[in-house]
């Protein structure tokens, strides 16, 4: 669930990058764009790239995120083709997990029991 080495370094690239394009996403949102039904989603989709930038919630982030492109794509987007891969990217993170170097590792990674 949590793993570390080169899967763990995977996973780590995948939330930066996803959460950055997140972020991006909604400072662009915030500045105006062509669509302003989908600001909020923008917005609060940048909020799930916050959550994935550093690991928390991984699970719950990449379904809501998921959801969110989702209806990103169904009020009308320009980029079609971004919101989809997007929206993959989050079922995958909620999938596979966040990885070794995240707050959920740290929260609920392996646990040592002395008896």
């Amino acid at each position: 669930m949590f793993p570390r080495g080169w899967p763990g370094s995977g996973l780590l690239l995948l939330r930066l990058v996803v959460g950055t394009l997140l972020l991006h996403d909604g400072i662009a949102g915030l500045m105006g764009t062509p669509h302003p039904a989908s600001v909020w989603l923008e917005v609060i989709a940048a909020g799930e790239g916050v959550f994935l930038l550093a690991g928390l919630w991984t699970p719950v982030a990449g379904v809501l995120l998921a959801v969110t492109e989702f209806g990103i794509a169904l009020t009308g987007t320009d980029q079609l083709r971004g919101t989809v891969l997007l929206a993959t990217m989050g079922i995958a993170l909620a999938i596979l997990g966040p990885g070794g170097w995240s707050i959920d590792a740290r929260l609920f990674g392996r646990k040592r029991l002395d008896i």
